[in-house]
């Protein structure tokens, strides 16, 4: 059984550009009520060298990485244990470094690929070319605060679905590209869940527990939310079974449907985040577009729709209310993907 636990996996400390320690920051993500952080400073990976101490001190996990900081865009490679070079990568060869990650078992996510790049921030629009989108692994399409509500995000925000549409199964996630604990945001956070096999560093052990946070981000495992945690299922007839969140169900006949339920767990983090009473929208959106939409409240915070499956190859769910004063998206989970009768896995037809 999963276990959904928050993280934050976009952080900086002083051994980059980051104005705190590991330690103020792995304290600061404690009393947001964070289960774990990837460390991922710029172009090092020196602050790790205090992470078991750390993460024994505070008890929360600490999951290794780095940001490529470079002159085409920023990349985050996470679930690694040995510096992964990039000096040598130009704009038309960022795959010969994905490949280094990857052989190390890690992941790599695109950070920000839209925010304003050089010279207010060098590189940080996203150049590189990518001729392969099978090897990204995510994208953060949510990156700093209030995230939702950034021109940038909506952009990737887009660029993410475009994927999707085409056939790549690539995570959404969200990095909020933490460089300061001592300040106190007043606007809103966001987080990702992750959907673990472990929830106890101590019983998985620290390799165990660092590969089923990568496990869950590959596989899709993910929702994003500046609120309440949003959760979708499919019940599936014919295989009388239930689809979470990164799973794909395979459909024999053209014509099946499934039922999809929504969940809100208002309880989730709720010291940390707020919402006032409200009617929240869900919107149940898929390469078909939109296949409808749910209203969920506190007292009512799950809602259920059967829907055709034939012609999906994913969908997801959205949660939409009045944030802050803005009406905007709240939350949204990474897609449960849809295997059609004449498709392979990827989407594309079969020849």
């Amino acid at each position: 059984m999963l276990q959904w636990l928050p993280y934050e996996l976009h952080t900086h400390t002083f051994h980059s550009d980051g104005e705190h320690l590991l330690l103020e920051l792995a304290r600061s993500a404690k009393e947001l009520g964070l289960f774990g952080i990837a460390m991922t400073d710029h172009n090092t990976m020196s602050p790790l060298l205090e992470r078991k101490r750390i993460q024994e001190e505070t008890r929360l996990h600490i999951v290794r990485g780095m940001e490529w900081t470079t002159f085409y865009g920023h990349m985050l490679a996470v679930g690694i244990g040995e510096y992964a070079d990039w000096r040598q990568l130009g704009i038309e060869d960022i795959h010969q470094g994905i490949e280094r990650v990857h052989r190390q078992g890690g992941i790599v996510g695109i950070a920000h690929p839209f925010r304003m790049g050089s010279p207010l921030c060098t590189g940080c629009y996203w150049e590189y070319d990518i001729t392969d989108w099978h090897d990204i692994d995510y994208i953060e399409v949510w990156s700093g605060i209030f995230p939702s509500i950034m021109s940038s995000n909506q952009t990737a925000f887009r660029l993410w679905t475009d994927k999707l549409n085409e056939g790549y199964r690539i995570a959404g996630l969200c990095g909020r590209d933490w460089h300061v604990s001592s300040k106190k945001e007043s606007e809103p956070i966001a987080v990702a869940y992750l959907g673990l096999a472990h929830g106890d560093i101590a019983v998985a052990g620290e390799f165990a527990m660092e590969q089923t946070v990568v496990d869950a981000i590959r596989g899709g495992a993910v929702s994003v939310t500046m609120g309440p945690l949003l959760d979708c299922t499919v019940w599936h007839e014919p295989t009388r079974r239930v689809y979470r969140i990164g799973e794909e169900i395979s459909l024999h006949e053209e014509s099946e449907a499934g039922l999809i339920q929504v969940e809100v767990d208002f309880s989730a983090r709720k010291e940390h985040w707020q919402l006032d009473d409200q009617e929240l929208k869900v919107r149940l959106t898929s390469n078909a577009g939109l296949l409808g939409e749910l209203t969920v409240t506190r007292d009512r915070p799950s809602a259920t729709v059967a829907v055709k499956l034939d012609g999906l190859i994913w969908l997801r769910a959205e949660l939409y209310g009045a944030l802050s004063g803005i009406r905007t998206m709240i939350a949204f989970t990474n897609p449960i993907y849809v295997r059609q009768p004449s498709l392979l896995s990827d989407g594309r037809e079969e020849e």
